[in-house]
């Protein structure tokens, strides 16, 4: 089981705001279990704090901007591709400006200073969205495109088009997300000198310059026009003879503008607050229907608030059931556990088949058999005292008694035909032989029935 990370230790950093030209300072400090990221800004009355999730995105003109009331903070895209492709779950950031630097236009600083500080696990389980079905979004008027496809792992394939002569089609892909450090971190953001004074004019990008974005020249001006631009952003002059690229250091990569809108995605797909299992296939992407996936998810994670667990029926169970007989006293007809097919230290995920010979369906609606909910909750005691006794030495020394049961819904029937996914996970450590847990039983993705559990682990006389 993968647990979720913070940082080691506080860093800083300080640069200016790409549009407000600010002097900023930027801290990102270590937080707490389940916190997610928040951001603080720390130069007005009262700290208020913003939650960095999509529902609070207001605007996507030339970067990703969060709002709470009437609190903004914006530009804030490269921190959060870092923080997500770096591993981090929680984080607070604490910023003295209504924006985040741009530093270079990258991830890249943000990277090397988690990396400088390291990341600290914690107890708590990791936190993922399973995409089990194909999910798109579409924005007719750009012709942009963002699919996501059922995958094991996270990773992101990126087509970029421009009528440019100078950046036409690019392509750029990241497989593994340990890779983005590497292969995506120092790509920094690029804008075409044509969108310039347009930019200017409506108040943004003050503090843009040739160290902190990619400026592409693909239409042939005067030479006083590009003069006139520099002397608009404060910026020395550049005589520019030939169409290409206008910047004080090389690409980094050839592909770099691409690989940049694939930092872009991960940074606005970090706004769903759960790291992603998925293939991201985006056409034509910006933050604008970057967001709208991020809240297409975000509405899925609240519709369905625990995801079923992936079961593989080819896979070799963790426990089957000879060794399940072996740790619980149940016998037929009431044992209620087949298989165990994952366990950790917090939580435990078992199978049961429900076939149409099971003896309480004589008696339980013979006529339209239905499993009786009663015994759903045994299911997950059952499947709950497995994982108990994974905490102790010789487990079958030891038997488990469930104290109290609470919360216990029932949201769907359960026929034959069915195969219960059972998933038990500890709310609390184990203290003094004392358990609570937590149960959910699916059937495929959807959840049937849940309860919150009370268990005392007592060795057998």
């Amino acid at each position: 089981m993968q647990k979720q990370n913070t940082l080691a230790a506080s860093f800083t950093l300080q640069g200016k705001g790409l549009h407000t030209g600010l002097e900023i300072t930027i801290t990102f400090n270590p937080a707490p279990e389940n916190h997610g990221y928040k951001i603080k800004r720390s130069d007005l009355e009262g700290e208020p704090v913003i939650d960095a999730i999509a529902e609070n995105v207001v605007n996507t003109q030339r970067g990703t901007v969060l709002s709470k009331g009437n609190v903004q903070v914006s530009t804030i895209e490269h921190a959060m591709a870092a923080l997500y492709a770096m591993g981090i779950d929680n984080c607070l950031i604490e910023v003295n400006a209504p924006e985040f630097p741009i530093l270079d236009g990258s991830s890249k600083f943000y990277v090397e200073n988690i990396k400088a500080v390291g990341l600290k696990e914690q107890n708590a389980a990791k936190d993922f969205y399973i995409v089990k079905n194909k999910i798109e979004v579409k924005d007719e008027e750009s012709g942009s495109v963002i699919t996501i496809l059922p995958d094991d792992k996270f990773s992101v394939n990126v087509l970029i088009s421009y009528d440019s002569p100078v950046l036409s089609n690019q392509f750029a892909t990241l497989d593994n997300i340990s890779d983005f450090a590497e292969e995506i971190a120092s790509s920094r953001t690029f804008v075409f000198v044509r969108e310039i004074e347009m930019l200017l004019q409506n108040n943004l990008i003050k503090g843009g310059d040739l160290d902190n974005a990619i400026v592409i020249y693909d239409q042939k001006t005067s030479q006083e026009s590009l003069d006139k631009l520099a002397d608009m952003m404060c910026q020395p002059h550049k005589n520019v003879q030939e169409l290409g690229y206008i910047n004080n250091k090389p690409l980094v990569f050839e592909n770099e503008p691409a690989r940049h809108k694939l930092l872009d995605i991960i940074g606005d797909l970090a706004l769903t607050g759960k790291a992603i299992k998925g293939r991201v296939i985006a056409m034509h992407p910006g933050h604008g229907i970057n967001n709208k996936m991020a809240r297409l998810i975000r509405k899925d994670i609240k519709l369905n608030d625990v995801q079923a667990p992936v079961y593989n029926p080819n896979a070799t169970p963790i426990m089957d059931i000879n060794r399940i007989r072996e740790l619980l006293p149940h016998r037929y007809p009431f044992l209620l556990v087949d298989k165990i097919i994952e366990i950790g230290e917090n939580h435990i995920v078992g199978v049961k088949n429900i076939t149409n010979d099971e003896p309480f369906f004589q008696g339980h609606f013979p006529q339209e058999p239905v499993m009786p909910g009663v015994l759903q909750v045994e299911a997950m005691a059952q499947t709950g005292g497995l994982l108990v006794l994974n905490s102790v030495d010789e487990p079958e020394r030891y038997s488990t008694y469930f104290m109290k049961i609470d919360g216990v819904k029932f949201r769907q029937k359960v026929v034959p035909g069915d195969t219960l996914i059972l998933r038990l996970e500890l709310l609390a450590p184990i203290r003094r032989g004392i358990s609570t847990m937590k149960g959910y039983v699916f059937v495929g993705d959807k959840l049937v029935s849940e309860a919150e559990f009370m268990a005392q682990i007592i060795k057998n006389k």
